[in-house]
């Protein structure tokens, strides 16, 4: 019963191309590397005094979502 909508979902999936792939997981770095700098300017408005850390902890937070991008750059154009 599930095997005949397995098989469909995959002939449909066999579609979607590298781009698209890239262009999901470029958007969810975006809004993810948008988020942390909008916390980090909130947190520095509230507590000016912690702005070192929160710089700190800011940029490792966006690197690791800059990432994201990356390995899915990777994975979509690394085969060819």
């Amino acid at each position: 019963m599930i095997t005949p909508i397995i098989a469909e979902a995959a002939a449909a999936a066999s579609g979607i191309s590298g781009s698209f792939t890239l262009a999901i997981a470029g958007a969810g770095a975006a809004i993810g590397i948008g988020m942390v700098g909008a916390k980090a300017v909130e947190a520095v408005g509230r507590n000016p005094g912690a702005f070192g850390k929160v710089l700190t902890l800011g940029i490792i937070g966006m690197a690791l979502a800059e990432a994201i991008a990356i390995y899915a750059l990777i994975l979509a154009f690394g085969g060819r």
